[in-house]
């Protein structure tokens, strides 16, 4: 999403759009991108609930097969395609047209084999992956290849000349309709008494459904400008393999930062359960350990809401500074960038630590494993930095390295889980999970700091965030222990952490950002640059009005 923002931005600086155009299209393709993000975190949670921590394992299992091609092709694709576009002079008809035919070829050649190999492949890595009842899912889960190049060219498109409603009233048309396959068929599936395997089958269904639906919403659009170019009928006038090539580097370039979390879920497929069946543990205990080991993601993905919301509203102004040759530099964005990421990478690693027992029982009916799941959720702290600073570097035209640090990232992940697993359970795969992104993280920091040699943050910002961590600390403990002992003691106790973990959330967030604004460490007219940042300026102007 970042790219398509910087697409535009460079249209702004050779005048083919108004900023006001840009800022329009920003808000909403930003808005539709935080509902997408939100209701993947989200929808989790009630779908744990309806099969449970043995069904939770069993679709997690090959949802990263599906996702990591879904967001590969119709994202990563779809952006490389409009930047091709974008590249050629609107007048260029002819060479516009032979780019979308390419594309739209190469794609389905791409998807055909993904199809076919994930199909025919399905009991070869349901074996790998030590279940061989999963095969069904990854036969079903399959077809979503197939509905890739029409979306991905559709998206790319749009994109290419600046419409940028269809995409994102298409990305949440999609999502919703994925959502409510998901929970309402699985809810049936369930209570008709069918297995487990069939409901996670179901879900993945849902991703099908929904991807047609997006298509249908986007065809529809094109219905509205019958001139559209997909269907125009002109001779190939450029050479294809400069035209796959770039298809192919830029599309996994900008694909990685938001493909390196389900890389590593993939890795957790193929050896956390198989792992802890060899170290002689049941299958169906070792089923229901890895879906507990699950139930981080949902909270892990809502933890980096904020992160992934700086990424789409300050990179492109990186961009813009950066390419312009007077006025304000990129330095001041990239230094903002770091710093929020930073602040709020903190500020929800710690208080969902906190909280976790409560919100463990809150949202998945018990407290098992509650340690773990912490230590887990330790990677919302690395991946507000590693997302917010891949953005950047995306900004300054920086993806090669990148790549290959994350690659490296993962690679970690995976070697210390082979090493971990077997000694510490599925606490080894959270410890490696950390360690991987650790690794990116800092390497990425430096990497930065090489090509910009600025300091991101004072000594004074450090801290602040210090001393506006160990209050929160303070504060929600010590609420915790009167509300859960005294306020709520009485209550059920999945109504009682409810209660708890709510107004713990509530009184360590309110804590914490008092804090933060009577320090004054981002200061008034920094807020005003991020989204739904008008109000903390406001409430720092207030708290600071007798200065």
């Amino acid at each position: 999403m970042n790219y398509i923002l910087l697409d535009w931005m460079r249209k702004i600086m050779t005048n083919e759009w108004t900023m006001q155009k840009f800022m329009k299209g920003a808000v909403l393709l930003t808005f539709s991108a935080l509902i997408v993000k939100a209701l993947s975190a989200v929808y989790r949670i009630p779908f744990q609930n309806i099969v449970g921590d043995q069904g939770f394992y069993i679709y997690q299992q090959v949802y990263p097969f599906i996702g990591v091609l879904t967001i590969w092709t119709s994202y990563g694709f779809a952006v490389a395609i409009s930047k091709l576009l974008a590249d050629v002079h609107e007048a260029q008809a002819n060479e516009r047209i032979a780019i979308l035919r390419i594309a739209f070829i190469y794609l389905s050649i791409i998807s055909i084999i993904g199809f076919t190999l994930l199909f025919t492949g399905a009991d070869l890595l349901a074996a790998w992956m030590g279940d061989q009842e999963l095969s069904k899912l990854l036969h079903t889960g399959s077809f979503v290849m197939l509905l890739m190049p029409f979306l991905a060219l559709l998206k790319g498109s749009f994109q290419a000349e600046g419409r940028m409603e269809p995409i994102a009233y298409g990305q949440v048309v999609e999502q919703v309709v994925r959502v409510t396959v998901i929970l309402v068929g699985t809810f049936i599936v369930v209570r008709t008494g069918a297995s487990l395997y069939t409901a996670g089958s179901t879900a993945l269904l849902g991703a099908i459904v929904g991807e047609i639906a997006g298509i249908i919403l986007l065809l529809l659009y094109v219905q509205k400008k019958s001139s559209h170019e997909l269907f125009k009928r002109t001779p190939n006038t450029i050479k294809i393999r400069p035209i796959v090539q770039k298809l192919t580097i830029i599309s996994l370039s900008v694909s990685m930062s938001s493909l390196i979390l389900l890389f590593f879920q993939l890795v957790d497929s193929f050896t956390v359960f198989k792992s802890l069946t060899e170290a002689g543990i049941s299958r169906l205990t070792a089923m229901e350990m890895k879906g507990t080991y699950d139930r981080g993601l949902p909270l892990v993905q809502m933890g980096i809401l904020i992160a992934s919301t700086l990424s789409l509203s300050i990179v492109p102004m990186i961009a813009y500074a950066t390419k312009k040759k007077t006025g304000r530099n990129a330095i001041p964005y990239a230094q903002l960038t770091f710093r929020i990421a930073l602040l709020f990478g903190v500020a929800a690693t710690l208080g969902l630590i906190l909280v976790l027992p409560p919100v463990n029982e809150m949202l998945f009916e018990t407290r098992d494993f509650s340690s773990t799941i912490a230590v887990f959720c330790i990677q919302i702290f690395w991946l507000s930095l590693i997302l917010t600073m891949t953005s950047v570097l995306q900004g300054l035209g920086k993806v090669t390295l990148t790549a290959i640090l994350l690659i490296i990232g993962l690679t970690l992940k995976w070697f210390f889980n082979m090493w971990l697993l077997p000694g510490y359970g599925i606490m080894g795969a959270a410890i490696a999970s950390n360690i991987g992104f650790a690794f990116i993280a800092i390497s990425l920091y430096f990497y930065l700091y090489s090509i910009l040699r600025i300091r991101f943050a004072t000594i004074n910002f450090y801290g602040h965030l210090i001393v506006a961590s160990i209050f929160m600390i303070i504060t929600v403990l010590t609420w915790i222990f009167i509300v859960d002992s005294w306020l709520f003691g009485g209550l059920p106790s999945r109504i009682n952490a409810m209660f708890t973990a709510l107004t713990s959330v509530g009184v360590g967030a309110i804590i914490f950002l008092l804090y933060i604004a009577k320090s004054r460490i981002i200061a008034e007219k920094e807020w005003f640059l991020l989204p739904f940042g008008r109000r903390m300026a406001m409430v720092q102007l207030w708290l600071n009005s007798k200065k």
